[in-house]
């Protein structure tokens, strides 16, 4: 919204427009975040009420623990998520990696080995005006970016909160559904629990199976079940309210958590109400979310009051007759839309944490051609579906699964508190006291939920501690064997005045053609180029040194996504082009990459012959000439691409111009989801009088290069730990990274590198 916007007939668009857009935004909501949160009512009275608890059966027990949720649900989820976590999205984006890649942005805490200045000079990159590194403790600060113990126990903590949601991921499906099909039992009374069991299963097969179709198509159904099923407990719950017993309200009273305290001791610890996550729209959550859920929670308090012994399936049994199948079947809907919302952010998790080096690289497939950012990862698709399946089977009751439910939403949520703290210090600047105030007040409320929660590991609870630890040490390794290939190639990598001694053939035969070698380094030449030329003394006559890398950022517009540089003087014809991503940015199959590359280097060089010092900033770090520039399509190019559609109308005028025009042609081809077609593109570069020789030569030959062809290079590593390395590092590198790296994707795979030019270079490495 135009923060120059007044007040009048025209100037009123703006501001009915954002209006309209939140109240859309608002509405698309309910299917994408509050699926599993909506469905919660289906089981916590159940789980609460299991165990120990089974003996506090009265109306006053139930009176207590309605008021215990009612003060949890608008302590943590209304306070803490609507009021304070929401401001601190990372550009939209919310999640333990996202809190803490924002705060990696504001201090030196990333163990992301590949980052440069020239990130931070990125439009998301910083947020809301923080700038500064400082923040309100310089000395804790200097303290987590000195201190390698304090990042990798901060980065432990992050994988721990993101390998938690991995594990909701697997228990919200199998709860919801197992939940909703349970009230199969309340009218058909000769139905057996494997026969839900069996249903249910059904169920989670068929969802995890139309994954792979994405949601796009069924997404607009989405919002309204969740809606409906909204409205249907709330009316639900006051219906109940006003026919079981009016005086539930009493129940909104804390003087009622007292007293259940204080009849129940410590067996109250036992009592599982961890069954809340965050929300992420303030408008839908107050307005219609927060008011539903209270009134079916009251509502249903106020049947169980008077009907203790139908604790076990107290939200079916509250239903009034007439409108129990409808709705059972909206039950049924929600259930699966929760499940829906809660496996699509797994996804989005996993590629998070492989974007940022935290997970083996795993094929995503983008899913909708028109919304960006939904995506389908085939490998993780189908380790839910077995896990969730084998969770449903094994456990076969809504009680140990809720357990289990309550231990991985429990830790995600105190994960969440200790990232914020920090966020508040770091990127908000905020008073130590305010921070800790934060932190005591509702770290000790998840910390008081937690132990009650792990108090249940033998009864289910254990499932997420499991999942979790196997996650963590798949993220663990690969991060850690990731990290000791990159510093390798630091510490290996070729000096520039090795490169200049050689001369401008590089002491090899030069080839005709573009040769890409991809490296992980930001500077400096990597130790395959010289691995490849010993064994093999030849090499393209245009040499781009490509490197893809991660930002801690969760998109990197277009306009920004290329850095290019020289690598030698001109003569050398050594280029570097750096590829930027967000966390959340997939990287397409674009056949389009060879032609934008060569069109990158093209406006590179006419900017640094213009005015290379206003247009590019020179990197200091790298021993020879290096000049790194952000590209732009606002910067005419000076050469023109044409499709070859025109190659026949334009032959005549070629032969009539071959004097004064250099026409070079290449082709690509382009896949479609049905039809494999070629395209052809021309470049041309036009004679223009006031265009230095030396530049009109490099342009020449680097068109000339990719009319002969684009060759990929990249290194096959075997990495090995040293002789005299602990038995950790040992076991990590060789065990446990050789095991994830031999059956994860190759990186030519995630790269989309067409395998008819690539050249794999053998390199073994000792760590």
């Amino acid at each position: 919204m135009d923060a120059e916007a007044g007040v009048g007939g025209a100037d009123q668009l703006p501001w009915r427009q954002h209006y309209r857009n939140l109240l859309l935004l608002a509405y698309q909501s309910f299917g994408v975040v509050y699926g599993d949160l909506s469905t919660s009512p289906l089981y916590v009275y159940k789980s609460t009420f299991s165990g120990r608890l089974r003996r506090y059966q009265d109306e006053q027990t139930v009176f207590g623990v309605l008021s215990l949720i009612f003060w949890t649900f608008t302590l943590i989820p209304l306070l803490k998520y609507v009021t304070i976590v929401l401001s601190a999205d990372d550009n939209g984006e919310g999640g333990p990696f996202a809190l803490y890649s924002l705060l990696c942005r504001h201090a030196k805490l990333s163990f992301l080995p590949n980052q440069q200045s020239a990130d931070e000079e990125l439009s998301t990159y910083y947020r809301n005006g923080f700038t500064s590194r400082h923040g309100s403790l310089p000395w804790l600060r200097r303290f987590m970016e000195k201190h390698k113990n304090a990042r990798t126990v901060l980065l432990l903590i992050v994988l721990c909160g993101a390998s938690m949601m991995i594990g909701d991921g697997i228990l919200t499906p199998a709860i919801s559904v197992l939940s909703s099909m349970s009230g199969l039992k309340v009218r058909a009374t000769g139905l057996h629990d494997r026969s839900v069991v069996l249903l249910s299963c059904i169920v989670l097969v068929g969802l995890f199976a139309l994954q792979h179709r994405g949601t796009q198509k069924v997404a607009f159904m989405f919002a309204p079940i969740v809606v409906i099923w909204l409205f249907c407990i709330g009316g639900i719950g006051l219906y109940n309210i006003i026919h079981w017993n009016p005086r539930i309200y009493q129940a909104l009273s804390p003087y009622y958590i007292v007293k259940f305290f204080r009849t129940t001791g410590c067996e109250a610890m036992f009592a599982d109400l961890g069954h809340f996550t965050s929300a992420s729209v303030r408008l839908a959550f107050i307005t219609i979310i927060y008011p539903c859920l209270i009134l079916q929670y009251m509502g249903q308090a106020a049947f169980l009051s008077k009907n203790i012994l139908d604790m076990p399936t107290g939200f079916y049994d509250s239903i009034p007759g007439p409108i129990f199948w409808p709705v059972f079947v909206v039950a049924t809907l929600a259930a699966v839309v929760g499940s829906q919302a809660v496996i699509s952010a797994t996804f989005s998790i996993v590629k998070q944490c492989h974007s940022l080096g935290c997970f083996p690289r795993v094929k995503v497939v983008h899913t909708s051609r028109w919304i960006y950012g939904q995506i389908y990862i085939p490998e993780i698709n189908w380790i839910l579906m077995v896990l969730c399946v084998a969770v449903t089977v094994a456990f076969r009751d809504i009680t140990l699964i809720g357990n289990a439910y309550g231990v991985a939403c429990m830790t995600v949520m105190f994960v969440t508190t200790f990232l914020m703290a920090l966020i508040m210090i770091f990127v908000w600047q905020k008073n130590i006291i305010f921070a800790l105030s934060f932190f005591l007040l509702f770290g000790s409320v998840e910390v008081v939920y937690l132990s009650s929660s792990l108090m249940k590991v033998t009864q289910g609870g254990w499932v997420p501690l499991v999942l979790a630890l196997i996650f963590m040490s798949v993220m663990y390794i690969w991060h850690y064997g990731t990290r000791k290939k990159y510093q390798y190639d630091l510490q290996n990598k070729v000096s520039m005045r090795y490169i200049l001694s050689l001369g401008p053939s590089l002491d090899v035969v030069r080839v005709p053609g573009i040769g890409l070698i991809y490296t992980e380094l930001v500077t400096g030449v990597p130790n395959i180029f010289t691995h490849f030329t010993t064994n093999l003394p030849a090499f393209h006559e245009v040499l781009v040194f490509l490197c893809v890398k991660s930002v801690p950022v969760p998109y990197v517009s277009p306009d920004e996504r290329y850095l290019v540089g020289r690598i030698g003087p001109r003569a050398y014809r050594m280029y570097r082009c750096i590829v930027r991503y967000g966390y959340k940015d997939v990287q397409r199959d674009d056949d389009n990459f060879e032609n934008m590359l060569v069109m990158n280097i093209g406006k590179f060089i006419m900017m640094e012959a213009e005015d290379a010092s206003s247009s590019a900033s020179y990197d200091t770090a790298n021993e020879g000439r290096m000049a790194v520039i952000t590209t732009s399509d606002d910067y005419d190019s000076p050469l023109a691409v044409r499709d070859s559609n025109d190659l026949a109308d334009s032959m005549t005028t070629r032969s009539t111009k071959s004097e004064s025009l250099r026409s070079l042609q290449s082709s690509y081809e382009q896949e479609s989801p049905n039809v494999s077609r070629r395209r052809r593109v021309r470049f041309e570069l036009p004679e223009e009088d006031d265009m230095d020789q030396q530049v009109k030569d490099e342009l020449l030959a680097l068109v000339e290069a990719k009319h002969t062809g684009v060759t990929y290079v990249m290194g096959h590593v075997y990495i090995k730990a040293r002789k005299n390395s602990s038995f950790f590092k040992r076991f990590a590198i060789d065990v446990g990274y050789s095991f994830l790296r031999k059956n994860c994707r190759g990186p030519s795979v995630t790269l989309h590198i067409p395998h008819i030019s690539l050249i794999e270079v053998g390199m073994a490495y000792q760590v």
